[in-house]
């Protein structure tokens, strides 16, 4: 099993995501901190850190928001601590100190922390796990308490939540005294296996344990839950046990149904734990899972949940594009579980995986300014029907400034600011690098800094500078659509032949290693067509456009209206350019070759005559950038010329 990388191991130095994460420490988060202090104009009211002062005593008022409102403040705080490993604020970090006193008033006597039923329904404290997300709240503040402890070594927020864990401890599980309970949105066994790893002390991840195997133990536990209740909250349905994977035990589970987010949550603890123990049983249940979302149930741009309907997966190949929900977090919860799979198995599906997801479906979720965030990621949208028309009002074509459901932005957040953490790995005789990301990283055997100009060129060095002197081997994940004959590996400026060095998706080179070597790795980077299994119905006959890691788009501002009448010619003609200004600067556009149907019938419905077509050149742009120009239509999956 690999070790735990910690925050300040890595510092991410790479042309494309040093700058996102500039935008973030810079830009989102104090825009953030403003929001959650209600104190940005034109924005969703949060109150969230309101609540904590009310809660706390320091201040008057009635709880608002959602039941959750408590998790914007733990991913926000989470956000912050990588934030300050990446770039040290001393005047963010007192700002943060002063809402994690705040949070520590804030908790009760028994060790109880949730500013709604503290607030608003203390003797209703526990009794309605399926929808009060108590646990989930309590297991996003375990994260960031676990991670502003490593980022700044200070330990108040961790002792508050290791209160918390113990109040949690004494109430639920198995022994005398105790009650049976499962969260209704799981998170908590992310936060408290976070606890363990930070802590030390077994009981967070025997809890973590408990509540993952307890799960689907009773299919009715929420059904008999809400029979005790003489009170009612949001009326979710109890016996729709697939929604929050209640149906079955997760050693039974071999398909991603329900509720993504909840999905991807469960499977991030349980590939975790899986790790940690040795558990090869608990493993190959994570193996099936993760199978059939990838294979039968992700979109191309690495998200996940198909449907608005439960926030949910669908059926195997149900991938619609203009009604899908593909919600942010869902694609961050999908990166939680690639990386915690990367702990027990070196394969390059998950590296893949992860790749796909962080280079599209998750930064989309983020405005070019840093200052609007999109819930749902489209691959298809059209204006005056997105957002609009019924079975439609969710696929909203522009990004709003922020949400009553704010649990996005947060995430994004912390996403970003901690990507150094998921680069890499190393366990004792191997050093592993996941995805071709500029860094410079401190190893027990190694100090390694990479420079690499992807994703926009086929150019990665690895400098290394080694501290021991027996062998080594330092691990290169190869992205799966870079094929041998345009793959080039030098070590010291001599070529390697990598055929024998290459398994499961990764470039083993060991060797003993000096104190200034250069790996370089050079490919080449085409345009590539991409087609879907012909059981996604929605994508027969079109064709999707991918540039190394990158998914791209086609907008009406750069190809005029009705890009629905627009083909891509068969064999497949593009130039490459290099965007020169706005929120294209930098980045690889596409110009392909196409066809532009035009109709004969005029305003006419229904026409005979068949529609004629014209010679064009289409411009694609990278799909995480649509959205930045003002409305209008966007397409993924386009038609192709037959």
């Amino acid at each position: 099993m690999s070790r735990e990388i910690r925050l300040d191991q890595v510092q991410v130095r790479d042309g494309f995501w040093t700058q996102m994460q500039n935008l973030v420490t810079d830009v989102v988060i104090p825009f953030q901190e403003r929001v959650l202090n209600d104190k940005e104009e034109g924005v969703e009211k949060s109150h969230a850190i309101d609540n904590f002062r009310i809660a706390a005593g320091l201040a008057e008022g009635e709880f608002y928001g959602m039941v959750f409102q408590d998790s914007d403040v733990a991913k926000w705080l989470e956000g912050v601590a990588y934030s300050l490993v990446i770039k040290p604020d001393a005047d963010l970090e007192a700002r943060a100190d002063a809402i994690i006193d705040i949070v520590a008033q804030a908790q009760q006597e028994d060790g109880y922390l949730n500013t709604y039923f503290t607030i608003k329904e203390p003797e209703h404290r526990w009794q309605n796990l399926l929808e009060c997300h108590e646990l989930y709240c309590a297991g996003h503040m375990m994260e960031a308490a676990a991670a502003y402890y490593e980022a700044t070594g200070k330990d108040k927020l961790l002792h508050v939540m290791e209160r918390m864990a113990d109040h949690i401890i004494s109430r639920f599980g198995n022994g005398d005294g105790k009650v049976k309970g499962i969260p209704g949105h799981q998170e908590v066994e992310i936060g408290l296996m976070r606890m363990y790893h930070v802590t030390g002390k077994p009981e967070y991840k025997a809890m973590a344990r408990y509540f993952l195997e307890e799960r689907g133990k009773d299919p009715d536990f929420f059904k008999e839950e809400a029979k005790k209740r003489d009170w009612e909250h949001f009326g979710m349905k109890p016996e729709d046990t697939k929604y929050n994977q209640s149906h079955a035990t997760v050693y039974e589970q071999d398909e991603a149904v329900g509720h993504s987010v909840r999905a991807v949550y469960m499977y991030t603890a349980m590939a975790d734990l899986a790790a940690e123990d040795g558990d090869e049983k608990l493993l190959e249940a994570c193996r099936r899972l993760w199978n059939n979302m990838i294979q039968k149930k992700m979109y191309i741009t690495g998200g996940i949940g198909a449907t608005v309907v439960g926030e949910s997966f669908s059926v195997p190949y149900e991938l619609p594009n203009d009604t899908v929900y593909a919600e942010t977090c869902a694609s961050i919860g999908l990166v939680f579980f690639a990386k915690q799979m990367l702990k027990s198995e070196k394969r390059g599906t998950y590296a893949d995986v992860m790749e796909r997801a962080l280079y599209n479906g998750i930064i989309s979720g983020m405005q070019r300014d840093g200052k609007r965030f999109f819930y749902v990621n489209p691959l298809e949208v059209n204006p005056g029907t997105s957002g609009v028309a019924a079975g439609y009002e969710h696929v909203i074509p522009e990004r709003p400034g922020w949400y009553a459901c704010a649990c996005c932005p947060p995430n994004l957040v912390r996403m970003v600011t901690s990507l150094g953490k998921y680069a890499w790995d190393e366990d004792e005789g191997t050093i592993w690098s996941h995805l071709f990301i500029g860094s410079e990283a401190s190893f027990e055997k190694a100090d390694i800094r990479v420079e690499s100009s992807y994703p926009w060129e086929g150019c990665v060095i690895y400098h290394v500078a080694a501290k021991c002197e027996e062998n080594f081997t330092l691990a290169i994940h190869i992205p799966s659509y870079i094929h041998h004959a345009q793959l080039v590996v030098k070590i010291n400026g001599r070529t390697v032949v990598t055929d024998a060095a290459m398994k499961d998706g990764y470039l083993y080179l060991d060797r003993s290693w000096g104190s200034a070597d250069e790996v370089t790795i050079e490919f080449e980077m085409p345009v590539r067509k991409v087609y879907a299994n012909t059981k996604v119905r929605e994508d027969v006959g079109c064709v999707a456009i991918m540039r190394g890691p990158v998914v791209y788009c086609f907008e009406g501002v750069d190809n005029g209206e009705d890009i629905q009448a627009l083909f891509i010619n068969k064999e497949l003609y593009a130039q490459t350019a290099t965007g020169t200004e706005g929120v294209l600067e930098g980045m690889t556009l596409l110009d392909i070759s196409g066809k532009r149907l035009t109709y004969a019938g005029g305003d006419d419905l229904y026409c005979e005559q068949a529609p004629q077509t014209e010679p064009v050149t289409l411009r694609a742009i990278p799909y995480f950038a649509w959205g930045n120009r003002g409305l209008n239509q966007m397409r993924v999956w386009m038609h192709e010329e037959r």
